[in-house]
């Protein structure tokens, strides 16, 4: 285990355990705020988790955190306790960049929902976390700014594209932190660094002054280093939102009960689906290990386990990569040149076509490019029922295998990723061996469910090795319970 994820007395301890310190006064926001922003400033010019770091705001955040518990008024159960916001949700007091040259240095006149609840809750924001451009990538490669490194191994990817959430994460940077995950994005980074990710339901998490990348399936979500602290996250940002037109107005489950009555262990009655489609060939051997006693390790505290056949599965990653750079053609159309970000080629030569032209060669990256084309072409008068309209049946499918499997089982579970994490460099040449490192996390996204990815292991090499636990939609509740109870029973990884 690398030596920068060594961590001081305060930073070491999980969120939890912090909030749980400030409420009773023993330590003060501005005490924890800072032993996180001095671990920061020690160790993330290694790393490079972070795009930005607003050190007076959170600080100034801590202190109105400490007045408000002094009064007896802690906004929430996660008060004083401070976070990385993944830089694609807006901020008024901070860049929002997507990792794009196209937007760097733009502030948002306005905060995120997310943002805002964030605030609400008394959460100092430490700074905004690198991310592949647009979250378009599996492991921060694409950030137009910095690499962002494994704290497992400095050598290597820590997923994407929220590596810069999850890197923050694994350093003890932050006990907490935000993602999205649009095709497994919070997931697949979290299992390479071996922390706690999960994808909500599509719609209960706000969706308003999240930068779009694919509309339909980009959804926020908490990240951590345990469940019950990803559980707390997830109860503070979860909710109905009017100016958010997917957002579903309905009771989210009480996940945080759920996590602490998964802590118990006790997994009598409940029913797990080992899917068939995602394991085998092309699994590393040390993944198919470590998730074969993860299934052992369930069984011992009294679940089922029965193998589910979801074969639609199968057509998955063809279907996101038509739905999801078709969405992007149509997203990433608004960053023009016109309103806001980069202008390049204004000098009175050129016509506004031009400007645009010549503005989204220099600010848009490869990966961006080669997505924003290959939706344009699939979404092409000529092509559009062959490719996008396919897709979206094939998506159906993928809806139907899941409702099919859930009336047999409780939750699903796989791998969250065929292998542990590869080298920086590895894969950049190679688009779809980038691609098939989210073959598990994908048919989440298409179908709009909940999913989290919690650690199960290390590989030969001490890498880690994630877990994926899926649930219904509205469901999240038993990801928590699922994951808490194998969590505990797991015990520490190293």
């Amino acid at each position: 285990m690398s030596d920068t994820r060594a961590a001081g007395a305060i930073t070491g301890l999980t969120a939890a355990e912090l909030a749980g310190k400030i409420a009773d006064r023993e330590l003060s926001s501005v005490e924890v705020t800072r032993a996180h922003l001095d671990r920061i400033a020690e160790i993330d010019g290694e790393l490079g988790a972070f795009l930005h770091v607003g050190a007076d705001a959170a600080l100034a955040a801590a202190e109105a955190a400490d007045a408000a518990i002094a009064a007896g008024e802690a906004p929430s159960s996660l008060a004083g306790v401070p976070i990385a916001l993944k830089d694609v949700f807006t901020t008024t007091d901070a860049p929002t960049t997507c990792g794009s040259k196209i937007l760097e240095g733009w502030t948002s006149p306005y905060d995120a929902t997310v943002t805002r609840k964030l605030r609400e809750a008394g959460i100092p924001i430490l700074g905004k976390t690198n991310m592949d451009e647009f979250a378009m990538g599996s492991s921060t490669e694409n950030s137009a700014y910095q690499v962002t490194r494994n704290p497992w191994d400095t050598e290597r990817i820590p997923g994407g594209s929220g590596g810069g959430s999850a890197a923050a994460l694994a350093s003890f940077q932050a006990p907490l932190a935000i993602g999205t995950d649009t095709g497994g994005s919070i997931r697949q980074p979290a299992a390479v660094t071996a922390t706690v990710g999960v994808k909500p339901t599509y719609g209960t998490v706000s969706r308003f002054g999240l930068v779009a990348c694919a509309s339909s399936l980009d959804q926020g979500g908490p990240c951590g280093r345990t469940v019950l602290d990803t559980a707390l996250l997830h109860e503070v940002i979860a909710g109905h939102d009017p100016r958010d037109s997917t957002s579903i107005d309905v009771p989210i489950p009480d996940v945080v009960a759920a996590a602490k009555a998964g802590a118990e262990q006790d997994l009598a009655g409940v029913k797990i689906g080992v899917v068939k489609q995602l394991q085998g060939e092309g699994y590393q051997a040390d993944v198919t290990t470590s998730f074969e006693e993860a299934c052992a390790t369930l069984t011992e505290r009294g679940a089922q386990i029965v193998e589910v056949d979801c074969p639609h599965f199968s057509y998955a990653l063809g279907a996101y990569y038509l739905i999801l750079p078709s969405e992007v053609s149509s997203n990433l159309a608004r960053f023009d040149a016109m309103r806001y970000g980069l202008r390049v080629g204004d000098d009175g030569s050129h016509s506004a076509e031009e400007v645009m032209a010549l503005t989204r060669d220099a600010g848009f990256g490869p990966e961006v490019k080669r997505r924003i084309m290959i939706g344009t072409y699939a979404l092409s008068s000529g092509y559009y029922d062959a490719y996008y309209g396919q897709a979206q049946k094939v998506r159906t499918l993928i809806a139907q295998d899941y409702a099919k499997a859930f009336e047999q089982v409780d939750v699903l579970v796989s791998p969250t990723t065929p292998t542990t994490a590869f080298k920086l460099g590895e894969k950049v040449d190679d688009p779809l061996s980038m691609y098939l490192f989210d073959l598990c996390t994908l048919p989440v996204n298409l179908a709009g469910n909940a999913a989290m990815s919690v650690p199960s292991g290390l590989d030969s090499q001490g890498l880690p090795i994630g877990l994926q636990i899926m649930a219904p939609s509205m469901a999240d509740d038993r990801l928590y319970r699922v994951g808490a109870a194998y969590e505990a029973a797991r015990g520490p990884l190293d």
